[in-house]
């Protein structure tokens, strides 16, 4: 589909037709930006709660079903030729036991229970209430789950807050690959923060009323009874060291919402690896009535961030609370709350999403904060000027005929989606005026097999590029069906080519975190067996240009997914047994001159040695890259050194096979590099500290750089960001499966551990 640039000349490979012509016809333009992508995931359980599908910023969906957590993790596979999209699939059961509320003594609360359930004025309305009897009636599932963003475990990536059915809340965590922990139960952190202060409201004296009485009872649960909870993004809180320096620590914030009306935000530092992460509790008092759901509200104005608590209400209000964010570098708050709308009107708040936006006319930063109040969108745009903070709201009616069960907005161009339970999903693009916003209102048709299904939500991935949908069948001529199974169906948002222009003029620069986009590419140049044109052309011309590391990434992406789209798709399933006779006797292998014979036809099919030039020369290509992409990494890692050591050292970096491996080869012809090893040469006052092998004690030479073998044979592989060789029992893995790193140790000073953190030098994933 595409040619060779005849200039490209920095891949050290000979000019060669490596893609085809592109037609004039482009049949990827016909399919528009709606096509249903495969496969479809089916639930082992039905959904529950609200908002089941959830989309993480490392490409993980989750949805909350009645047995636990069933999560999809989303991989752009570079070592096969599958043109769906590929997941992993894990899941993170219901907890066996109820999850019981410290509300005080047991004694105590065994007498409460036997009074109210005794007491005919009360005891129909207390003994049908789940919140005092949790363990009535079968109950089991997830109420709501809320991913924090990038960088929260240890590994960099995503945490998983999850709230069950019975108002159980823990934080989870994928230490290891498709594993997940509870590192925080919350439940259990605060009840216990609550009982240590005698149930009291935060700053005040504990309550003279004890468990026998009701509302006393009632207001000890409610305190505790989570609603929703939501992550902030990332912030830096600085800390008072020994030395009396201010050092700058990573925090997030997870706000939890009390069916009582309290806001409890909890304060973590990062990495958050357990109960010992928690740096603060606080509680605000939001005065909300019949609270529903809760979102952030961050602004952004001049330089200055503000931060904010939306809170929505069953019966119709929605404001914003100022949250006080005390040591947190950048932030401000506001001095009041904020009233997005007042008036009572019974219909409640469904899902809020806080989207920032530039204001062309205003040319400044905005907020928008839409709102699904039963079939009607509530919007409220806010905005800073001279004046204050100004704030303009309306609704958006006519929108869907029965009410809206689920609401999710995409994180770049602000586009929002909507879909009723009917199955009608709405796509709505803010269309700024003067002072206020109007909406351009969109149907997503739904391709056969998706459409008329009954919805229970969606999802939009990180960059916009897939929308997920979790349905069940819907009406058949009338009739119900006689099983209603739940699955999961993926559509695209986005053609190829404009996921592939995307890419180009990112300013993320990590492939991993546009990985919903790449995901298109792959699934063209799959289909199509080669690179398109315009994609080559564009990318060679801005490679030459800039030389980003980014752009070398996504060129060597895309060179071995074509490597892929040439190989042969197994006709059978790899793990299945042959049941052919492996058995060769010579007589028969002399006699069978006609085996021997189609042997010879087949190397002489002029389409096979076509096929075999071209796969020669793709492979080619991927070794220049990845050899490109290794000298750059090295210079960064010489660098680090050079920068760190001040005298003659063993920094455990094998440091001068590096500089040896860079000046053999011939052809590197690289000034910078020359200047910096020199200067560590000088620096190295000609020792070596080279690396052994801890086998055999003999000396490991840098002649490789993925593996190190000794003079005995004994081979090890090599760290991807360090180039040492790995010679433990345990080590990190690309999540391509592409390359290794080793762990950090703790007599590794900070720069070297700072490196050991890095993402994949070949694909930007992180390594579990």
């Amino acid at each position: 589909m595409a040619a060779c640039s005849p200039t490209r000349v920095t891949d050290g490979v000979e000019e060669g037709q490596l893609t085809e012509a592109e037609p004039e016809d482009d049949p990827w333009a016909e399919l528009g930006p709606v096509v249903k992508r495969d496969p479809v995931i089916k639930l082992l359980s039905p959904v529950s709660g609200f908002e089941p599908l959830t989309w993480s910023e490392d490409h993980r969906l989750s949805a909350s079903t009645e047995s636990g957590v069933s999560l999809m993790e989303v991989l752009c596979d570079v070592h096969g030729n599958n043109q769906d999209l590929v997941l992993h699939r894990t899941s993170i059961p219901v907890p066996d036991e109820v999850c019981e509320l410290k509300v005080g003594p047991a004694e105590e609360l065994l007498r409460a229970k036997d009074k109210f359930s005794s007491d005919p004025s009360v005891s129909q309305s207390f003994m049908l209430d789940r919140v005092f009897n949790p363990t009535l009636g079968v109950h089991k599932g997830i109420m709501y789950t809320s991913w924090s963003p990038l960088g929260c475990d240890g590994n960099g990536l995503s945490l998983l807050a999850s709230l069950t059915l019975d108002h159980k809340l823990t934080v989870h965590s994928s230490t290891k690959r498709l594993q997940w922990t509870v590192v925080a139960d919350l439940t259990q952190l605060y009840g216990e923060r609550l009982e240590s202060r005698g149930y009291s409201v935060q700053g005040e004296e504990p309550p003279k009323a004890n468990l026998l009485d009701l509302a006393e009872l009632q207001r000890r649960y409610l305190m505790q009874t989570p609603v929703r909870m939501e992550w902030s993004s990332v912030c830096t809180t600085q800390h008072v060291q020994t030395n009396n320096k201010w050092k700058d620590v990573g925090t997030v914030l997870l706000a939890v919402l009390m069916e009582n009306g309290d806001l409890v935000v909890w304060q973590f530092c990062l990495p958050m690896l357990g109960k010992d992460s928690v740096v603060s509790c606080n509680t605000i008092q939001s005065g909300v009535s019949s609270p529903s759901v809760l979102a952030w509200w961050e602004y952004e104005h001049s330089g200055r961030k503000m931060s904010g608590l939306i809170v929505g209400s069953a019966v119709g209000p929605v404001k914003i609370l100022p949250v006080n964010l005390k040591a947190v570098k950048g932030y401000f708050t506001l001095r009041q709350p904020v009233v997005l709308w007042q008036e009572s009107d019974q219909i409640p708040v469904h899902n809020i999403k806080c989207i920032s936006l530039f204001h062309p006319k205003q040319n400044c930063n905005c907020s928008l904060v839409v709102a699904a109040r039963g079939s009607y969108l509530f919007w409220c745009l806010l905005l800073i000027s001279k004046a204050g903070l100004n704030v303009h709201n309306s609704h958006v009616t006519g929108l869907h005929s029965t009410p809206i069960v689920s609401m999710t907005a995409s994180r770049q161009g602000g586009s929002i989606y909507t879909c009723s339970l009917d199955g009608t999903v709405k796509k709505l693009t803010p269309i700024f005026t003067d002072m206020a916003v109007a909406f351009k209102q969109e149907e997503i048709v739904l391709p056969e097999g998706m459409a008329g299904r009954r919805m229970h939500g969606i999802a939009v991935s990180p960059n916009g590029a897939y929308l997920a949908l979790v349905s069940t069948a819907g009406m058949t001529k009338g009739q119900h069906p006689v099983s209603r199974p739940y699955q999961v169906q993926f559509v695209t948002l986005k053609t190829p080519n404009d996921a592939a222009a995307e890419l180009l003029e990112s300013q993320v620069q990590s492939l991993f975190k546009q990985t919903d986009l790449l995901d298109l590419v792959r699934w063209r140049v799959l289909k199509d067996k080669c690179i398109p044109a315009l994609l080559q052309e564009e990318l060679d011309k801005k490679v030459h240009n800039t030389g980003s590391p980014y752009l070398w990434r996504l060129k060597l992406f895309l060179v071995r997914v074509l490597y892929q789209s040439l190989q042969k798709a197994p006709v059978e399933a790899r793990w299945r047994p042959t049941h052919e006779d492996s058995k060769v006797f010579v007589g028969d292998e002399e006699e069978g001159g006609g085996g021997g014979e189609e042997g010879v036809s087949k190397l002489q099919d002029p389409k096979s040695q076509a096929l075999e030039e071209k796969m020669g020369e793709v492979i080619a290509w991927i070794e220049a890259v990845e050899a490109h992409l290794t000298r750059e990494h090295m210079k960064r890692v010489l660098g680090e050194v050079y920068l760190h050591t001040w005298i003659t050292e063993n920094t455990s970096i094998p440091t001068m096979g590096v500089c040896d491996f860079l000046t053999s080869d011939p052809t590197y012809e690289d000034r910078a590099a020359k200047v910096l090893i020199g200067h560590i040469q000088k620096k190295m006052n000609k020792q070596t500290f080279p690396e052994y092998c801890s086998l055999c004690k003999e000396v490991l030479p840098f002649t490789d750089r993925k593996q190190a073998i000794c003079s005995n044979g004994h081979m090890w592989l090599r760290c991807v960001l360090s180039y040492q060789a790995c010679q433990t029992l345990t080590y990190r893995r690309c999540l391509l499966q592409d390359s290794i790193a080793r762990l950090p140790v703790p007599e590794d000073p900070d720069w070297i551990k700072r490196i050991l953190q890095g993402p994949c030098t070949f694909c930007d994933s992180p390594l579990l």
